[in-house]
């Protein structure tokens, strides 16, 4: 089994806290190069593959940047800009909100849809990164993840 220590060549941590720091961050950017040829074959990156889901997932409401920003997993991303390269890319369409006219209904087109469809081994590719874990230790390591974010404060 790799280590943490081993895969960054270091021995010493502060605590064992700074050393879960690191390895959450280390893990997390594991997890992405996984993902990344995935996206890359079909010149998505992984924001825009959230906003995807998020609003096939909203698929019979149109959602607005709000609803959006609220669920998606990378709060710092730029969701203006993401949308927009969607919309260029023909996955997403922005229509005028009927109650408001200065908000923008946000929808995923037939082309984003059939693109998720194509990705949906995305998900269970998941199933297999987490295959060493069983389902105890699963729910162990959500539950600690929640507990960690909710005692940040």
């Amino acid at each position: 089994m790799t280590t943490l220590e081993k895969e960054i060549s270091q021995s010493k941590f502060r605590n064992v806290q700074h050393k879960a720091g690191v390895n959450l961050i280390y893990t997390y950017n594991w997890l992405i190069r996984q993902m990344k040829s995935s996206f890359d074959d079909v010149d998505l990156t992984p924001q825009q593959y959230n906003v995807l889901r998020i609003l096939r997932g909203q698929m019979e409401k149109k959602s607005n940047m709000s609803t959006i920003r609220d669920r998606m997993l990378d709060k710092s991303a730029d969701l203006t800009r993401i949308v927009d390269r969607l919309v260029i890319k023909g996955l997403v369409a922005r229509t005028k909100n009927s109650f408001d006219k200065r908000a923008m209904d946000i929808g995923i087109t037939d082309a984003g849809l059939k693109l998720l469809t194509d990705l949906d081994y995305i998900d269970s590719s998941f199933d297999n990164i987490m295959a060493g874990l069983d389902e105890d230790e699963l729910s162990l390591l959500n539950n600690l993840l929640d507990k960690m974010r909710n005692n940040a404060g």
